[in-house]
């Protein structure tokens, strides 16, 4: 896997392509959105984002990721631009636009509820991971197939946000579950990106 540096309207963002990339072949697509302990202006700090740290060893991993990095206090500080950036990459041409899922931990988790009850045209499913969100627009998801995940332990973030944001997603006649993870705390990141399952679950749903 190899990564090139790049930037949209000022907003900076990593791109990682599989093994044996090919530019007129067509990859499902992660936008990964990292937590609040990767903000700020060195991008070589999102490199080591646990994310492309456990992913890297995965010789089969296929996707092409598109991971921004925060340099405000929060995504919503800049959230305009980053739903500019979704279209954009997902019109490039190696973009199998069916195949766009949002991944996300912490205030990533948050951001990637957001995004998706944004732009739910855009992903074909999403993992937000020890997030919350605005469940009273959870109706907006309910065509998203949603996987979340959260630490038992975790005082950083309550479970309850996770479990909030899933309950009025299948209220709102949503396909969403939600997998606590015992005795862990808010590195709940760690325990997903793990396993291979979660991914195989990714691609398992497209748009169309």
């Amino acid at each position: 896997m190899f990564f090139e540096e790049k930037s949209f309207e000022g907003l900076r963002y990593l791109v990682r392509y599989p093994n044996g990339f090919f530019s007129d072949r067509k990859y499902p697509l992660i936008i990964m959105l990292h937590g609040a302990g990767t903000r700020g202006s060195n991008i070589d700090k999102l490199r080591e984002n646990h994310y492309f740290m456990i992913t890297e060893r995965y010789t089969d991993f296929e996707f092409v990721t598109v991971a921004p990095l925060c340099e405000a206090d929060s995504w919503l500080d800049c959230f305009e631009t980053l739903c500019r950036l979704v279209r954009h990459v997902t019109e490039l041409a190696f973009c199998d636009s069916r195949r766009v899922y949002a991944v996300g931990q912490s205030m990533g988790g948050y951001a990637t509820w957001q995004i998706a009850m944004s732009m739910p045209e855009v992903f074909a499913a999403i993992l937000p991971i020890c997030g919350g969100g605005m469940y009273w627009n959870a109706e907006r998801l309910k065509e998203v197939p949603v996987w979340a995940f959260h630490g038992e332990l975790d005082t950083t973030v309550l479970p309850s946000e996770s479990e909030n944001m899933v309950k009025a997603v299948n209220k709102a006649g949503g396909q969403a579950k939600l997998t606590v993870f015992p005795g862990v705390n808010h590195s709940s990141w760690l325990n997903t990106y793990k396993d291979r399952e979660v991914f195989r679950w990714l691609l398992s749903h497209s748009k169309g």
